[in-house]
């Protein structure tokens, strides 16, 4: 068995038949729509709606750590956000090399193209880095940069991303439905 093509099939099924199709119609309107109050979203830093708002320009993503109880509804640009820099982009430059990516350092636009390129170059980086690990890679352990998960191998930590993708991007494709329906 390829194990490294079973692993990587389970992201790439899932992003190009349910996610990518339905991301790449997301218009600006349904990227910084707030389904409620308090919405955490990105926005312009004099707006900021949390006291860790981060961003490297004039546009900040809404951030807490601890997240507050019970945590903030999000918008399909925050979660997209989320996905590039904290799913992906992260893990593929600590893992797979590349310029490292964190919420403080990142540009953000409020344009739904701008937040769609991101993700898509976080998602290629990722995917191509996991691609490249042969079944020892997959055995060894993650390292430190992965907190909880430096003890596990490296095939915890890329099937835990697959779920953080299936999850996250379930929600926007959720949040753009209702944007749909109700706008």
């Amino acid at each position: 068995m390829n194990w490294n093509h079973e692993l990587t099939d389970q992201l790439e099924w899932h992003w190009g038949h349910h996610l990518w199709p339905r991301f790449e119609r997301i218009t600006d309107a349904a990227y910084l729509w707030e389904p409620s109050e308090d919405a955490w979203s990105l926005r312009p830093r004099a707006d900021a709606g949390s006291a860790m708002a981060a961003g490297a320009g004039d546009i900040v993503i809404d951030w807490e750590y601890p997240e507050p109880d019970p945590a903030p509804v999000t918008t399909i640009a925050w979660r997209m956000a989320h996905i590039a820099v904290d799913v992906f982009g992260r893990r593929a430059a600590s893992h797979f090399g590349g310029e490292p990516m964190d919420h403080p350092t990142t540009e953000y636009t409020l344009a739904a193209s701008d937040g769609l390129a991101r993700l898509e170059r976080a998602h290629a980086a990722w995917i191509e880095g996991v691609k490249g690990l042969d079944e020892d890679a997959l055995a060894e352990p993650c390292g430190p940069a992965e907190g909880p998960f430096a003890e596990y191998p490296m095939a915890a930590l890329v099937l835990h991303i697959t779920r953080e993708t299936i999850h996250h991007g379930s929600e926007i494709c959720l949040l753009l439905e209702l944007h749909r329906r109700t706008m």
